[in-house]
């Protein structure tokens, strides 16, 4: 509706003296960037690539999402006078303590795009490749008239199942543990998925990983949802016996997502027991200087999700300069 209408944020009219350092350009970072900007600060981002957009830009097909709505979506942000400075990445060449003695405050909106495992056997594989990291570095194998099993059942494996089909894959299957309207991706993506092409085998798991060097075959297992006490959503539980294997050529994970580990353990703040960083009630972390918006927080892992935790982490800064 926003970009129907042509929305664009209102410039502040009065600057303030406090400096804000933006770790992450992805959609937490630059709705963050913008209401701080607007409301008077002077805030700059680090990015790590040479464009802005995180995940809309290095995740997000350009099939799903039109490459122009996010580059205008970005300038008129950047136009309020927000600075930005490439290829700067935390850890690498962007150091926290020293941004803390330059900068009032910093938020955190790395994201979190380095593929979860399912720790099986079989997972190190040669043709055994991270969803996230294909997407976002387009690491695209030769997956014409090949066979390919994509774990897992959110936005992301709808992305990748649709991603690889469309490079030429004589068969994509995406496997999921539970039923379909157990799935967390979005009803639309995955009627998508569908028509063209994919097959989703529903209530099934993988158990194994087989083959010599590389993929040949996994054996899955079919499963059946359970109520547990104390859990509100069905659980699944694994059918014994009901075990086939399928061949294939490759395997996506696309079974959740995380920060890279060795960024959270080199910037010395606390995690939670997820092992996202931990942030109180105020989106700050246990340094009290530091915020964390979106996916690096454990967030949804949606734009739209991100973005308002973009947002929300913005007006905790402003109530924490302003006391």
């Amino acid at each position: 509706m926003a970009i129907k209408h042509g929305w664009k944020f209102i410039k502040c009219e009065n600057d303030l003296n406090r400096r804000i350092a933006i770790i992450g350009g992805g959609p937490a970072g630059l709705t963050a960037a913008a209401f701080l900007r607007k409301k008077g600060y002077d805030v700059t981002i680090f990015e790590k690539y040479s464009e802005l957009g995180g995940t809309m830009a290095h995740g997000i097909p350009e099939f799903r999402l039109d490459r122009k709505i996010i580059d205008n979506s970005i300038a008129n942000i950047l136009d309020l006078g927000i600075k930005v400075e490439y290829n700067r990445e935390l850890g690498s060449d962007l150091d926290l303590n020293a941004l803390k003695s330059k900068y009032d405050a910093i938020l955190l909106s790395l994201g979190a795009n380095t593929s979860s495992k399912m720790n099986i056997e079989g997972e190190n594989l040669s043709g055994v490749y991270g969803g996230n990291e294909l997407l976002e570095y387009k690491n695209y194998q030769d997956f014409k008239n090949k066979v390919v099993a994509v774990s897992g059942g959110g936005n992301t494996a709808m992305d990748v199942s649709r991603t690889i089909k469309k490079l030429g894959a004589k068969k994509v299957y995406v496997i999921y543990r539970r039923a379909r309207e157990q799935m967390p991706a979005e009803q639309k993506e995955i009627d998508d998925a569908i028509n063209e092409g994919v097959e989703i085998l529903y209530q099934n798991n993988i158990v194994k990983i087989k083959g010599k060097e590389k993929v040949e075959e996994i054996e899955c297992i079919k499963t059946k949802l359970i109520k547990k006490e104390g859990e509100t959503r069905l659980v699944p539980k694994n059918i014994e016996g009901s075990n086939y294997n399928i061949p294939v050529d490759y395997v996506i994970m696309a079974v959740g997502s995380k920060t890279d580990e060795k960024i959270l353990s080199n910037i010395n703040l606390e995690l939670n027991y997820k092992g996202y960083i931990y942030r109180n009630e105020n989106y700050q972390t246990s340094d009290k200087k530091i915020f964390c918006a979106g996916d690096v927080s454990g967030d949804i892992s949606t734009v739209a999700w991100a973005a308002r935790s973009g947002r929300n982490a913005a007006e905790k800064i402003d109530e924490f300069l302003k006391k």
